[in-house]
């Protein structure tokens, strides 16, 4: 009983289509060259019509397909805007909807999951899902206890669907590359299939949601739905209202984006440290903007805690430490300090200034005591490193990303890129000096504790 399309062939098929299709589009772009169009508007078109299918197809599917989609929805920044306009709705749909599972099939599972007289935990359940994602849907509720509750139910062969349609993404993934320019599309499709038994194991993400709703009880920035009820392929929290992200992104005012993107970045380097664990899908699906905060502001609410790095030390403290090195043009130390974590291999040898200059234009936004990231920000950073012919180009392909830091690189890209869409100005370099270990200098630590 299965509610993504259903046979693992016509899955297949819908996923084998597409690299079909982007060779017949390049095909017909061809042509238009040949009558004189210029390859940059052909090249335009391409990339805009392969997107569209793309996200068509991926939405249709759910399961890995719709997973991946998201992941590389975070990244639209990165791509032209005469490219991204046109399909920004698309990218927006997948972060918060995909079509649902039907009545029969959410009841049949319910009872499945929770005995025969699951109706019984209720007082009231909605049959119309409010929300429908890559492995499952959410529906609204109240608990019998009187709370009003989201019912997050699995979709019925989401594990196996998660697995054929990633392995069947891997084998052309370099034919979607150039949607995303600047990122190897391989090694998030890799991780995001070592990622499956993870999020799909309910237990897991009861575990870490409910350390974060505790961390995060009267929290004046930040609210997590805490866990009521956790059964096998179901998951029972407590509802969470609020302003979708998405709709802050689209439609948002400036307090509004100023105030979603710095309590993003400071979710992003204080939930390590305060949980040991690092909330891994930061699509904007997953935020809420709620009321609520100091002075009558506003506070940001987190769903979705099926995949998380488990961070123990919080994070790594030579992330810290390189970065501060590499705002003090500090190059020798910061050479040392990669080769010695593994980003440059031992058979590899660099020019440690060239290393830096690669790195500085990365880490702009941490040297003022604000920075407004923009989509422009993001595409001049994704081209200089996408460009062949630059030097930011070639040494990119000499360094190493080691897997301990995959999931760490993964998640700090997409919040960069969901900054970017919300055009937010935030003041990172106090996160970081307030959060990150190791971005301020021990002696600066001993300072500040003497004169407290």
């Amino acid at each position: 009983m299965s509610d993504l399309p259903r046979k693992a062939v016509t899955r297949t098929a819908k996923l084998a289509a597409l690299p079909l299709g982007f060779a017949g589009r390049a095909t017909w772009g061809l042509g238009k060259r040949i009558v004189g169009e210029s390859a940059e508007i052909v090249g335009r078109e391409l990339q805009q019509r392969t997107a569209e299918q793309l996200f068509k197809v991926l939405g249709e599917l759910k399961g890995g397909a719709m997973k991946f989609g998201q992941a590389l929805s975070v990244f639209e920044s990165a791509l032209p805007e005469e490219v991204a306009g046109p399909y920004r709705a698309a990218l927006t749909k997948l972060q918060e909807a995909a079509p649902p599972m039907p009545t029969s099939s959410v009841h049949a599972a319910l009872a499945e999951r929770l005995g025969e007289d699951w109706q019984e935990l209720f007082l009231e359940f909605e049959d119309k899902p409010s929300a429908a994602a890559s492995i499952g849907q959410v529906h609204r509720g109240v608990w019998h206890d009187g709370r009003e509750v989201a019912v997050k139910v699995q979709y019925p062969g989401a594990g196996e669907a998660l697995l054929s349609d990633l392995t069947q993404l891997s084998r052309f993934a370099r034919l979607l590359g150039p949607l995303v320019p600047g990122m190897d599309v391989k090694p998030l499709i890799t991780e995001l299939r070592d990622r499956v038994s993870e999020e799909l194991d309910y237990g897991l993400e009861a575990q870490a949601q409910q350390v974060h709703a505790e961390e995060f009880t009267g929290d004046p920035d930040f609210a997590v739905p805490a866990v009521v009820h956790q059964g096998d392929q179901v998951l029972v929290t407590e509802w969470m209202d609020g302003i979708p992200l998405s709709e802050i992104i689209s439609d948002g005012t400036r307090e509004q984006r100023d105030r979603a993107g710095q309590l993003l970045a400071r979710f992003l380097f204080s939930g390590p440290a305060r949980t040991g664990l690092l909330h891994a899908d930061p699509h904007p699906g997953n935020f809420r903007l709620l009321p609520g905060g100091p002075d009558g502001g506003w506070r940001l609410g987190v769903l979705d805690f099926g995949t998380v790095d488990r961070l123990p030390g919080g994070l790594p403290t030579p992330i810290g430490g390189a970065l501060r090195m590499t705002l003090d043009g500090d190059a020798e130390s910061v050479y040392e300090m990669l080769c010695e974590e593994g980003f440059v291999r031992e058979s590899v040898e660099l020019d440690p200034d060239a290393v830096l200059d690669y790195l500085l234009p990365i880490i702009e936004p941490a040297q003022a005591d604000e920075f407004t990231f923009t989509r422009g920000w993001m595409r001049s950073q994704a081209a200089r490193i996408a460009d062949p012919r630059s030097p930011a180009y070639q040494l990119a392909k000499q360094l190493n990303l080691p897997p301990s830091y995959l999931l760490i690189h993964r998640v700090t890209l997409s919040t960069i890129g969901v900054l970017c869409q919300l055009g937010a100005t935030v003041g990172l370099r106090e996160e970081l000096e307030e959060w990150l270990p190791g971005f301020v200098p021990e002696a600066d630590d001993e300072e500040s504790a003497a004169e407290a």
